[in-house]
């Protein structure tokens, strides 16, 4: 499958992985084509139950997280590179396009 991956910088670019892969699947090939660490990777899904694909996990299968050919994909980035376990909350806003499908 054929997924379009946008960064709030408005920069889009394609992904393709096989119709079994997973959410890690995803994510290594993001690192592979934009050089970003997949660990710091957080993606939400663009469709008419928008949600955070991550909170699945990383072994679940993207289409069980509801992804499909063509499907919209927004790249966050965690700035936090600790993960243990810190008191630090991530806080970032909606683009006001995104508000608007809901």
């Amino acid at each position: 499958m054929r997924v379009v991956v946008e960064i709030l910088t408005g920069t889009l670019f394609y992904i393709q992985v096989g119709n079994d892969a997973t959410v890690a699947d995803l994510k290594k090939e993001i690192e592979a084509q934009q050089k970003l660490p997949q660990d710091r990777l957080i993606l939400f899904l663009s469709n008419k139950r928008s949600h955070l694909i991550n909170e699945e996990g990383d072994g679940a299968a993207l289409v069980d997280c509801g992804v499909q050919d063509g499907s919209h994909i927004y790249l966050f980035f965690d700035p936090v590179d600790n993960h243990d376990e810190s008191t630090d909350h991530l806080v970032f806003t909606w683009p006001h396009s995104f508000l608007e499908q809901a």
